[in-house]
């Protein structure tokens, strides 16, 4: 409330300078006015992430889906996209869990982002994301559409009162972390496999070398995990008392991202479309980002 006051006074004693109309204060009101613009800008697009976790840290899981190989390659093109985007937001990121492809690419990968509005910003890519491709693993060169799947959850603190483990509900399996050979192969069990056993989800941490420091994000990542199933239900429950309640289904793509025939990124929730797909994969994603945080709102206010 101070800041939104601070900001109040501002605009007031803006107004009034305007209101003596001497031609010597122009330039400065000009300059207080782009300013003004520009911080009602911000705060309009903060308020947009006004959400219970927004401001929290993130935990974006990729995970290969249909098309073998070439999905594979795909997640891993997705993996860079999303660090280069983290990067030109100033996020710090690490790689929890990665489960590398028999071929190329990447089956999965688990990454924490760190960052003031990491959840809100990242909410916006959760999702199934398609491209369409002439496929590099095929010999005869054709056309592949390739899938995988996003998921983006918030870093639940540990004590978050929404999510409730019972002491019989866990299996922890340690075993040796799998990776490079020479020195770094891991003579120690360090990696960490926890079950949920009431609902079967599983979650693995291989990153750190210590057991204590795998076992303690392989938590944050159920507790997260747990957590999103809770929400989901919530909003299931409450889609099918407005009647609008749309089974999700793989294959239900977010977003195309297509290299042949043509080259076009289209987020099909919004519509927000562009044909500079190397900007997108080198990680310029922002304007996808906003789009569907104004849609978000606007359905949201709609709703209301």
């Amino acid at each position: 409330m101070d800041g939104w006051r601070a900001f109040e006074r501002r605009l007031h004693d803006a107004l009034e300078l305007a209101h003596l109309d001497d031609p010597s204060l122009r330039a400065d009101l000009e300059a207080e006015t782009v300013v003004i613009e520009q911080e009602i800008e911000k705060r309009a697009f903060t308020a947009m992430l006004s959400g219970r976790y927004d401001d929290d840290d993130a935990i974006l899981a990729i995970h290969a889906g249909a098309g073998g190989t070439d999905s594979q390659d795909w997640a891993s093109m997705l993996e860079r996209m999303y660090l280069r985007w983290a990067e030109r937001r100033g996020f710090t990121t690490e790689v929890l869990d990665r489960t590398e492809g028999e071929e190329a690419g990447l089956k999965s990968v688990t990454i924490a982002v760190n960052g003031k509005y990491a959840f809100g910003y990242l909410r916006s890519e959760k999702g199934v994301h398609r491209l369409v491709r002439l496929s590099p693993f095929d010999a005869a060169h054709r056309r592949h559409t390739s899938f995988a799947l996003v998921e983006i959850l918030p870093q639940v603190a540990m004590d978050d009162p929404e999510v409730e483990i019972g002491p019989n509900d866990l299996r922890v399996d340690v075993f040796r972390s799998s990776g490079a050979g020479g020195q770094n192969v891991q003579k120690n069990s360090t990696a960490i496999r926890i079950t949920h056993i009431p609902t079967g989800i599983v979650v693995i941490c291989q990153n750190e070398r210590s057991q204590g420091q795998n076992r303690e994000f392989a938590l944050r990542i159920l507790r997260s995990r747990l957590l999103e199933i809770k929400k989901a239900e919530k909003e299931e429950e409450v889609a099918v008392l407005r009647g609008e309640y749309t089974k999700a289904e793989w294959g239900s793509q977010i977003r195309s991202y297509v290299l042949h025939p043509y080259q076009m990124v289209k987020d099909h929730r919004t519509d927000f479309q562009t044909g500079n797909i190397n900007a997108v994969m080198d990680g310029d994603i922002e304007e996808f980002i906003d789009s569907y945080l104004q849609y978000r709102a606007e359905k949201k206010h709609k709703k209301i």
